[in-house]
């Protein structure tokens, strides 16, 4: 028996990648989807949006009507709708749900924390399989090569991107320094332009560009006095994200409740 999955933000761009992505599965179905009240998305064929042959199932602006029938819930929208969602959704069939939305504040983390007594949430900034692959790789790196390596990470992204680093680019460095054991905050240095002073041992350093239409590009450079070493991922095209995520509904469906990585999901 398939999957079955409801989609929040379902007209969104990674909506629409989701509910594509889900038409070349044979295990997983969607069987509802949402937008935000007064979307002129509203009424239309979930299947029609995403560019996909026709599902019979229409975009609503409620995610329990979206979810009444769904085992998953996959969210990749804003902090207050996904909190409103987690929620409303205390009451559905909904056993688990997948956490794509960024930008919650400290104080969201108790809502969330208090979700995951009831629902399986697998939570992300980053669903692509291979940067979570990459994530665990660096900090076993990190673990094991001595402080005299150092570490710094470069990303670059499309000129509409507003947050810098990116998410993913803070993931990186983090993994880098939990395998240090040293806190992040303490050693990330996101600017040295004008600072008339050599690198410090132990920094982890950022460098951004943005430009073009690129997708996503991920270095993380570990360089001693003899010898360098890259870890790099490139972003082809986004449905990566939609395929991680429908690997991490898989893997919830089948797990109770609790507050999951996808590092969990990969078995890292």
């Amino acid at each position: 028996m398939s999957i079955q999955l409801a989609i929040a933000g379902a007209a969104g761009r990674m909506g629409r990648a989701l509910v594509a992505a889900v038409a070349c599965e044979a295990d997983l179905q969607v069987v509802g989807g949402s937008e935000r009240p007064g979307s002129s998305a509203l009424g239309a064929d979930l299947g029609i949006l995403a560019g996909v042959d026709a599902l019979g199932i229409v975009c609503s602006d409620n995610p329990s009507a979206a979810a009444r029938t769904a085992q998953v819930w996959i969210d990749f929208t804003t902090p207050a709708a996904s909190l409103s969602a987690l929620s409303a959704l205390q009451s559905s069939p909904v056993k688990a749900i997948i956490l794509g939305t960024t930008g919650f504040e400290p104080d969201h983390e108790a809502q969330i924390a208090e979700a995951a007594q009831h629902f399986c949430i697998v939570r992300s900034g980053n669903f692509s399989l291979g940067i979570n692959l990459l994530i665990g790789l660096v900090k076993q790196a990190a673990e094991r090569l001595g402080p005299d390596w150092d570490i710094e990470i470069f990303e670059a992204h499309h000129r509409r991107k507003v947050d810098a680093p990116s998410g993913t680019a803070l993931m990186l460095g983090q993994a880098a320094a939990d395998g240090r054991g040293v806190s992040h905050p303490e050693v990330a240095i996101y600017d040295r332009h004008g600072v008339a002073a050599a690198r410090q041992s132990g920094e982890i350093g950022y460098a951004v560009a943005r430009g073009g239409g690129i997708i996503g590009e991920h270095e993380v450079m570990f360089a001693s006095d003899d010898e360098v070493i890259r870890f790099r991922h490139s972003a082809l095209n986004r449905t990566i994200f939609a395929k991680g995520a429908l690997a991490a509904a898989r893997w919830a469906a089948g797990h109770g409740p609790g507050l999951y990585a996808m590092s969990d999901v990969l078995g890292l």
